[in-house]
């Protein structure tokens, strides 16, 4: 009975300080679908910044559910995700009849002048077909800035808005 008592108390010990961490692979691309709310695609080793992106989608979807955005790109320097990779990863972000489209990917180079056409490079080989036929609007495309500056400030994230 003891004997028995002592392996169960060392296996679990073993257990609690030994066993793998919950932290999703990092080296695979993640895909994120919530019907009718957002669709997440990270490339390999950015999963980390998946609560952040969540965050965005919330504070969105509490302004304004039907709104239209183009699409807004979007440096990021978040030292949660940095340190499993580049110190800078580039996010896409637009929305139709409320839903959102996210696409992140590291840059290909530390030159920031390739950061805007390395994003929409690769949301637009991601991108699923949007749905509904509303066109981008400038108040969606404020509404995600808006929704991206409040969520960074909030967490401490540092953004760089990609334009033209």
């Amino acid at each position: 009975m003891l004997e028995t008592l002592t392996i169960i108390t060392l296996a679990t010990l073993w257990l609690i300080f030994f066993r793998p961490g919950k932290t999703p692979p990092l080296e695979s691309q993640l895909k994120i679908e919530r019907p009718g709310r957002y669709q997440i695609v990270l490339a390999p080793k950015l999963n980390l910044a998946q609560p952040f992106l969540e965050a965005i989608a919330q504070r969105f979807a509490a302004q304004d559910s039907t709104l239209n955005g183009a699409m807004q790109c979007f440096a990021v320097r978040d030292k949660h995700v940095s340190a499993h990779g580049s110190a800078v990863y580039l996010l896409a972000i637009s929305a139709r009849n409320g839903m959102l489209y996210f696409q992140g990917t590291p840059p290909l180079s530390d030159d920031p002048g390739n950061y805007l056409e390395t994003i929409r490079k690769f949301a637009k080989e991601v991108l699923m077909p949007e749905a509904g036929s509303g066109k981008p609007g400038p108040q969606g495309a404020a509404s995600i800035v808006d929704a991206v500056n409040a969520v960074a400030q909030q967490h401490g994230i540092e953004i760089e808005h990609l334009t033209d």
